[in-house]
């Protein structure tokens, strides 16, 4: 696992489910030094025209322009031509999901941006500065952070709204599906929790990218058990990758809504959980 690592507070911005004519942006604040959130003056922007994704998503292997570096995806080529920032997809079957990925060294940059960096009110899903999720598996980060916004017409990461609003849901759409540059991974959801996304937040699920120890890992799983919303009973052992997707719950209370997943592991298939599933 991972050494230490600088402490540090992420930005995210998103919408409330109630937002009408454009909504208010959610916001957590990013700061190293991690000073307390300041009041930030919130812009809605004029929009004429949604990202242009879907034509990408659908390209064949054989439409790929080739690049030169080894083991990436003919899907990523293409995407890496739109966008350089672009790190992989995710998709979750069952919902309004199917999104790619871009990573900046601003974690502000995306959340009003679109994929085609043209201004985009739904901004673009995005993966926190700090992750690595590169080709190296032994080198990608212990917990993969997504941050998307949570849209009233299901875009981004709105329709994750399913899993709290109906705690039996996420035996409908229980996997992810996450794609790098390089290969694609399962994971299957295991958490759903509504927590504290201020600067006075006491569990920091944002910093927790990776765990110096298993002490550390076990004690992040043992705080999404504590306060998941329901019980999910898929083991979770050091070692497991994680993934969490976070969206904005209220902006009364500047709460989010997570969504936390494990890595199928090389042993495991859909079989493996299906008794789960049923009960």
């Amino acid at each position: 696992m991972a050494t230490n690592k600088k402490a540090t507070a992420v930005a995210a911005i998103a919408l409330t489910l109630a937002a009408a004519a454009g909504g208010v942006f959610w916001y957590q604040q990013k700061n190293r030094q991690e000073a307390p959130i300041t009041d930030i003056e919130q812009e809605i922007t004029e929009i004429t025209e949604p990202p242009t994704t879907e034509p990408i998503k659908g390209m064949s292997l054989e439409d790929a322009v080739i690049g030169d570096e080894p083991g990436m995806t003919g899907k990523a080529k293409v995407l890496l031509q739109k966008n350089a920032d672009t790190v992989g997809w995710i998709t979750i079957p069952g919902t309004k999901v199917d999104n790619p990925i871009v990573q900046s060294d601003d974690d502000e940059f995306y959340l009003d941006m679109g994929y085609d960096h043209k201004p985009y009110r739904a901004g673009t899903v995005f993966l926190d500065f700090r992750d690595r999720f590169g080709d190296d598996e032994a080198a990608q980060s212990d917990n993969q952070i997504l941050y998307g916004h949570n849209m009233a017409n299901n875009e981004m990461f709105g329709s994750l709204r399913r899993y709290r609003q109906d705690y039996s849901y996420w035996k409908t759409a229980p996997f992810i599906e996450l794609e790098s540059n390089y290969r694609s991974y399962t994971y299957v959801i295991f958490g759903l929790v509504i927590t504290d996304g201020s600067a006075n937040a006491t569990w920091r699920y944002w910093n927790m990218e990776d765990f110096a120890t298993e002490d550390e890992f076990n004690a992040f799983v043992e705080i999404v058990k504590q306060k998941n919303l329901t019980t999910i009973p898929v083991d979770v052992r050091p070692g497991d990758k994680l993934l969490t997707l976070s969206t904005c719950y209220s902006d009364a209370d500047d709460s989010r809504f997570l969504v936390i997943a494990r890595r199928v592991r090389p042993d495991e298939n859909a079989d493996t959980f299906k008794a789960l599933f049923a009960e």
